[in-house]
């Protein structure tokens, strides 16, 4: 599998876009972090790179962050795919701790899978401390279903789905599937709390981590964007905190509906109750909208 998607994607002209200049740190502006979804890269100029540069014309001066998992694009897009989550998000912990740009603390934007990998950098690493987290289009309950593939990695997403069917819970799939990491299965919840080796740990299936819950209650806002006519995303809800109810898979409910709130097994509640909490919704497909809606509804938590 490996070495189909390295093919595949040495298969296409890689194209880079340049750096960000060194920004004094007086200039007003919160650095902003963002973690591309799967399929992507940091840099891919038709996605996170056009992303950063519109940040940059909208918000004069900021510094930009584009997480790069690995040594080149390539890496980054197949660590998407294949690298352990949880030596992901240590490998973004690094990144944020050494860059002298962030000490101050920053935002941060998750772009689908990219979102619940910074909810765990939130959780697991305060310092530098993240202010507000913007998921746009993130699974933070998992996933039960990988519908569509963005972008032209359907064959990919193809042996991804035969993995998951077989044996989403295994160990060989667990350690080697990015996707399978956050494989929600309701009709085997036991299996999935007890396998799941990113999801079921952030999410406090197992046992309540304070240290996780007192992490995240540190951020100032947590923002959920969801996209009402996803087609990637399978439950949609899982993009607010919602997914389908333990024992079918069928109903869904809603995050206030859930056990992990009413418990507030992730302080969820009480950021809840502190307006911390803001749940946005608009039309399109998955990861789908225009500059105008970013600008008008995602650029003011970032100035």
């Amino acid at each position: 599998m490996r070495a189909a998607l390295l093919c595949f994607l040495l298969a296409a002209p890689v194209l880079l876009v340049a750096g960000s200049p060194v920004y004094k740190s007086d200039n007003g502006t919160v650095p902003l972090v963002i973690w591309h979804g799967m399929g992507d890269s940091c840099c891919n100029p038709l996605s996170m790179g056009a992303m950063k540069k519109m940040i940059e014309e909208e918000i004069s001066g900021i510094y930009v962050l584009s997480l790069m998992i690995g040594k080149n694009v390539v890496q980054d897009t197949e660590n998407g795919f294949f690298l352990d989550v949880n030596e992901q998000v240590s490998m973004a912990c690094s990144q944020l701790t050494q860059d002298p740009q962030l000490k101050g603390g920053y935002n941060a934007m998750g772009f689908s899978q990219g979102a619940q990998f910074l909810r765990a950098v939130a959780q697991r690493c305060p310092s530098p401390p993240m202010k507000t987290l913007i998921s746009v289009g993130g699974q933070h309950q998992g996933v039960y279903g990988l519908p569509r593939c963005p972008g032209e990695s359907s064959h990919i997403c193809d042996m991804i789905r035969k993995a998951l069917n077989s044996g989403a819970y295994s160990d060989l799939v667990q350690k080697h599937l990015v996707q399978a990491q956050y494989w929600h299965d309701p009709l085997n919840d036991d299996l999935y709390k007890k396998h799941s080796l990113f999801l079921a740990d952030i999410n406090q299936e197992r046992a309540v981590n304070e240290t996780y819950k007192k992490n995240l209650q540190l951020l100032e806002k947590f923002v959920m964007v969801k996209f009402l006519q996803d087609t990637v995303v399978d439950p949609v809800d899982t993009e607010w905190f919602g997914f389908l109810k333990t024992g079918q898979a069928k109903e869904t409910e809603t995050l206030q509906e859930s056990l992990l709130y009413k418990e507030d097994r992730l302080g969820l509640a009480a950021m809840d109750k502190a307006g911390k909490l803001d749940f946005l919704a608009t039309k399109g497909d998955h990861l789908q909208f225009s500059r105008e809606w970013f600008t008008a509804n995602l650029v003011p938590y970032l100035q």
